[in-house]
């Protein structure tokens, strides 16, 4: 070749997708990444808020992948174009509310008009056959080549000898030999080829950063769109499912209670936008009230509230109720015995 070929490698940060960036470089060619942005992922956000978190990495691990690597990463933000994925998916969801196969279609689609519009020569990501129960099986890797348009011009170097050749690799410009023909779930030989690189540290294998694979996460999505009456969400949403206690005591409105001081401080950056709770006089949390909430429902809310502070033993105790405009009105309750918080109440 008289000029290397140019590869636009999708980087989620972790194990796999490092590998086939380490094994492109190894063929010659010119790599670069892209990394998708659609809100819905763990780094960055309850790792840095919550306090018993703080010892944990705090990387954000496809950044970290192209330093190690010496490549150029970029990070396209597709916050709004995402939405119709996730609502409407046209394979529906896995476990919970993923839609991975949609999604990974998207993203290759995106890739493509990428590549397309800063002329490079095709794309590759970090998939193996029989790795993910929904997007990554022997049956639905040609859909996803198909549906996003890239057909042969997308690249699986792990896993490509269990694949059909794609066109770089009938035209020479990557040696089919050399690649890979990992499959299944174990790890074992992506670990082992990490080995071979010399790559000591690098995410946790099988790990995951995307919160709608999480269960709970899910159920407060799904209720949260059940309560509004139409599936939608803006990221502010997004932001605080990820955080506090959720208990909806009536359909029309939920608390999200704070669990501890680095939720508190994050919570009061949503002042203005939610009424707010706290006990006055004892250590609690900041609880917001999301919906229409009457004044009946503000005071049993506030009963709710005294059960998850330093005043749950008192017999009565002052709360501080903040409007949106910034007034605050004081009652005075009892506090709410943990017997008479029903559990259907949490979310």
């Amino acid at each position: 070749m008289s000029e290397a070929k140019k590869v636009a490698v999708l980087v989620s940060g972790g194990l796999d997708s490092m590998l086939a960036v380490k094994v492109l470089q190894e063929q010659g060619v010119h790599v670069e990444g892209l990394n998708f942005y659609t809100g819905f992922c763990v780094e960055g956000h309850t790792h840095a808020i919550r306090k018993k978190d703080q010892k944990k990495d705090k990387r954000n691990n496809a950044l970290w992948v192209a330093e190690q690597l010496g490549i150029k990463l970029h990070i396209l933000d597709i916050v709004d174009e995402y939405k119709d994925v996730l609502i409407n998916p046209k394979h529906g969801y896995g476990a919970n509310m993923n839609p991975c196969l949609d999604c990974k279609i998207f993203m290759v689609k995106k890739a493509l008009q990428w590549m397309e519009e800063h002329d490079f020569d095709f794309i590759a990501t970090g998939e193996v056959v029989g790795q993910r129960p929904m997007s990554q099986r022997k049956d639905t890797m040609p859909i996803v080549s198909n549906e996003s348009g890239a057909e042969d011009l997308l690249v699986r170097p792990l896993c490509a000898k269990n694949l059909p050749p794609t066109l770089p690799e009938r035209e020479g410009w990557i040696d089919r030999e050399t690649l890979y023909d990992f499959s299944g779930r174990t790890r074992k030989p992506q670990m082992a080829l990490a080995d071979q690189f010399g790559f000591e540290d690098y995410a946790t294998p099988a790990g995951g950063c995307c919160f709608l694979t999480d269960k709970s996460y899910s159920v407060k999505l799904v209720d949260l769109w059940n309560a509004r009456g139409e599936r939608d969400y803006e990221m502010d949403d997004i932001m605080l499912l990820k955080v506090g206690r959720h208990i909806r005591p009536r359909p029309n409105f939920k608390m999200i209670i704070s669990r501890e001081e680095g939720e508190n401080n994050f919570l009061q950056g949503y002042r203005n936008q939610f009424i707010t709770m706290q006990v006055a006089d004892f250590a609690g949390p900041l609880v917001m009230i999301d919906g229409v909430a009457s004044a009946e429902d503000l005071a049993l809310a506030a009963r709710i509230t005294t059960r998850f502070g330093k005043a749950k033993t008192e017999p009565e105790v002052t709360v501080e109720i903040r409007a949106r405009d910034g007034s605050v009105q004081k009652i005075k309750v009892s506090p709410m015995s943990a017997a008479d918080i029903e559990q259907s109440w949490y979310i």
